[in-house]
């Protein structure tokens, strides 16, 4: 798991985004597992199993938990680690109480769970989490903290774009720090948590 920190306007967000193929031209190469995935279609970078979580989660509100989850089911590819209903629950058991409730009507953590969790539908081999602790409690960001921990251990790849440095000390093995799209400094995660001399002000510590 790698974090990619940085203040508001470093490039974080972009950089998911031009992963995916939502961002426009972009200069240089992008390769995932080997290959060369720059210039291609979203759909078709998903299908090679990247999955996307955004800022502003994109859930269905009108919809309910379990139909969330639907939406995100694809059939697994070869070699990707696969996701069961069943499984995803286990993760997030808060979710499993709720599922015949509608997506507007659970909290701001739960929304993000399940935001998480309908990713997760898609069986992807690297998940983005784009800033998963923004505005949520204490409580709540310690929480999604364990779970991502978890599921580390079932072989998944994350990439984690944040602004919260404790957080990202407490999840991801490897950092980089960029300001203005520009690498500022990269190392083990939990060295950051001290060596913070030179990070671009606005990081939270």
């Amino acid at each position: 798991m790698v974090a990619l920190l940085g203040r508001n306007g470093a490039g974080k967000s972009t950089t998911l985004k031009a992963v995916l193929g939502l961002a426009g031209r972009v200069r240089g190469t992008i390769r995932f597992r080997g290959a060369d995935i720059t210039g291609l279609t979203t759909g078709a970078i998903v299908r090679r199993g990247l999955g996307y979580v955004p800022e502003d989660r994109r859930i269905f509100p009108s919809l309910t938990v379990a139909e969330n989850l639907a939406v995100g089911r694809r059939r697994p590819p070869p070699d990707a680690p696969a996701w069961s209903e069943a499984r995803i629950l286990a993760l997030f058991p808060n979710l499993g109480e709720l599922m015949d409730r509608s997506a507007a009507e659970i909290s701001g953590g739960e929304q993000q769970m399940l935001a998480i969790a309908r990713t997760l539908m898609g069986h992807p081999r690297l998940i983005m989490l784009d800033e998963p602790s923004e505005g949520l409690a204490p409580r709540i960001v310690e929480q999604l903290a364990a779970t991502i921990v978890e599921m580390k251990t079932h072989g998944l790849t994350i990439l984690l774009a944040e602004q919260n440095l404790r957080f990202a000390a407490r999840v991801a093995d490897r950092a980089c720090v960029i300001e203005r799209g520009r690498v500022r400094h990269e190392g083990a995660a939990a060295a950051l948590i001290t060596a913070d001399d030179g990070l671009p002000a606005g990081l939270a510590i």
